[in-house]
């Protein structure tokens, strides 16, 4: 596959064949390069339509994916690219009930995102009303149909997939002649969305949204999705049979609809994951090569040095054989890349100034625990960079829990008992007022901020690093107590550039799992990347970890770090230390698990699936990739 020239949107060129692909689908390298395509076809579309009939129609969506997408529009009209005066839209959906200035509100979303940062009129804005009487919600969505058909249809309708393969809120079972409407949201729709509303118990139980007909009236379709907890929604959209269970499925009945992924996301596409099984050409890579042989072993149940030329023949691998003559060299190969990557604390950095970023305030122990203590053993000099404060995810019971222990200690600490009480009321009122999903009071933020800071530095303690190689950075983008964070500004990167001109790293370690719910860990990705390309000094080496959210696989990571039972405790134990995240997580992700959990079992079945192949046992297992400039 061909990658993209930097600074462009061109998707990859994959040359498997797409015989299994449904829908028109284009890959990207990375989700920037995504939101740039997608937004210049919408500026085409504009500029189209409203030569030909004096106004453009667009359908909107919300989330975290179309984001990218509203950020490049806006910057392509404050360069003079783009007229939004004479545009119309209409959004997909709305919970119900929602006041339009909660901060859950998608009228509100769209306001802060999109529309006040662009010339469009407001009467040109269409949403459905989360406060519309329940006795007339028939009534204000037949309305909202009609106002589509009234403005002449939709020209170009923006697309997400939720994780039930909902498009707008249209749930497992709508049917395709099914139109704007009332609908009961899905348990794992709301289950989603739960960290957004700081639980499911607060989610809205119903929606307002256009209906799968109203969706397909549109001219033309682009869904879109991105990040890899979407693999598997999106290959059954592309690659399954229509079905009310998947309303995305619908979509192949539309001539136009084009799919934009990034790479994550289309990961479990059968022309990215196994283009091997597929009629047409392969580029044997070594890596490719790599992949095809671990599937074919993992497939056959065998190690790699015990498969034969029987097995590649019987699973699609015939051309790579024929390549080669026989099994053994091709075996040999592959088992002595894997082999390779795996480095122990010998093979590990050593006297050298290494510098890891941590979105939030545990990223660092749940995704490196293990490789943080053997080097610091190997004599490294370690800064951890806690990127944000992330005390948005601290619940205001570890506050009460916190305040409940100062006042206690208030006269062991020589400190005034009365000032003690009258702040902790003044406190206490303020938590009970809140309303879910509310903004803190500044003192309440600033103390669920120490707590993570208290937590992060025992956490280090607990791999043998000592305090003073923790910074705080508190990036701006993230200090604005909601869920929904600014877009990365110069304040941030040039914050982690200062970091950099400080510790002149020769390794740097960033987060490279970019599924978390919210997308800090995306966002903090790019503060990194950016400085690196602003500083001055030598270019260090980058490797990205994963762990929160997911873990690389054998094919995907450079290198294996093996961990000991002792060393793998001694992680899970640092883990606990971040006690505001035991137990319940606020933004607990895709997974039920505790983050400890759900490490334990990665690093351990990362171990045991290179014990398989026939590679060296080991306890347990880190992945990491390294970055390549």
């Amino acid at each position: 596959m061909a990658k993209a020239a930097a600074g462009s949107a061109a998707p990859l060129t994959i040359e498997s064949s797409r015989e299994r692909e449904r829908l028109r689908t284009v890959v990207f390298p990375e989700h920037s390069d995504l939101a740039l395509a997608v937004a210049e076809r919408i500026i085409e579309i504009i500029q189209r339509e409203t030569r030909a009939k004096g106004r453009a129609v667009l359908g909107l969506a919300t989330g975290s994916t179309p984001v990218g997408v509203y950020e490049e529009l806006i910057r392509r009209h404050q360069a003079g690219d783009v007229d939004f005066s004479r545009v119309i839209t209409f959004n997909l959906d709305e919970y119900y009930p929602m006041p339009p200035d909660s901060p859950h509100s998608y009228r509100r979303y769209m306001w802060e995102n999109f529309f006040a940062h662009v010339n469009i009129a407001k009467e040109n804005v269409h949403i459905p009303d989360g406060t519309i009487p329940r006795e007339r919600v028939v009534e204000a969505c037949a309305a909202y149909d009609e106002a589509i058909r009234a403005a002449g249809g939709i020209d170009f309708q923006l697309l997400g997939i939720g994780k039930t393969g909902h498009v707008g809120f249209n749930e497992p079972g709508s049917d395709a002649t099914s139109r704007t409407r009332i609908v009961t949201l899905d348990t794992l729709t709301r289950k989603d969305a739960a960290a957004d509303f700081f639980g499911v118990e607060n989610v809205p139980r119903e929606a307002i949204t256009m209906g799968v007909a109203t969706i397909l009236d549109a001219r033309e379709i682009a869904l879109l999705a991105t990040g890899e907890h979407k693999t598997a929604i999106v290959a059954r959209a592309v690659e399954g049979e229509i079905s009310t269970d998947v309303a995305a499925t619908f979509l192949q009945r539309h001539p136009s609809v084009t799919v934009y992924l990034d790479l994550p996301a289309a990961a479990e596409l059968t022309r990215i994951k196994t283009p091997w099984v597929l009629e047409g050409s392969v580029d044997w890579t070594p890596a490719m090569i790599e992949r095809s042989v671990v599937w074919l072993a993992e497939r056959s149940g065998k190690a790699v040095l015990k498969l034969a030329a029987r097995d590649y023949a019987e699973n699609h691998l015939s051309p790579l054989l024929a390549r080669a003559g026989s099994a053994g060299p091709i075996n040999g190969q592959v088992f002595n890349r894997l082999r390779e990557k795996i480095r122990g604390r010998a093979r590990l950095p050593a006297h050298e100034r290494v510098l890891v970023f941590s979105p939030h305030p545990d990223d660092d122990v749940i995704s490196m625990g293990g490789i943080l203590r053997k080097l610091w053993e190997n004599e490294n000099q370690i800064v951890v960079a806690y990127m944000t404060s992330g005390n948005i995810a601290v619940f205001d019971h570890d506050v009460t829990r916190h305040l409940d222990f100062v006042t206690r200690a208030a006269a062991s600490l020589g400190l005034d008992a009365a000032a003690m009480q009258r702040a902790r009321a003044a406190i206490t009122t303020g938590i009970e007022q809140k309303a879910p999903g509310d903004v803190d009071v500044p003192v309440v933020q600033h103390l669920k901020k120490f707590i993570r800071e208290s937590e992060a530095i025992a956490a280090l303690a607990a791999v043998g690093i000592p305090p003073s190689a923790a910074r705080f950075l508190d990036l701006p983008f993230y200090q604005t107590g909601e869920v929904r964070k600014r877009p990365l500004s110069d304040d941030d990167i040039a914050i982690v550039l200062r970091l950099f001109d400080e510790v002149q790293p020769d390794l740097v370690f960033v987060a490279g799992d970019l599924s978390d719910p919210h997308g800090t860990h995306r966002t903090c990705k790019a503060a990194v990347e950016r400085a690196l390309e602003r500083s001055k000094g030598p270019r260090p080496e980058v490797w990205l970890y994963r762990g929160a959210w997911q873990e690389w696989s054998l094919t995907e990571a450079d290198v294996l770090v093996p961990l000991s039972q002792d060393e793998l405790h001694a992680k899970v134990l640092a883990i606990f230390r971040h006690q505001s995240q035991k137990d319940t997580a606020p933004f607990p992700g895709y997974d039920e698990r505790e983050f400890w959990q759900r490490v334990e079992a990665r690093n351990l079945e990362t171990a045991a699936r290179a014990d398989r192949l026939g590679l060296p046992e080991y306890y347990a297992m880190e992945a990491y990739v390294i970055q390549r400039p």
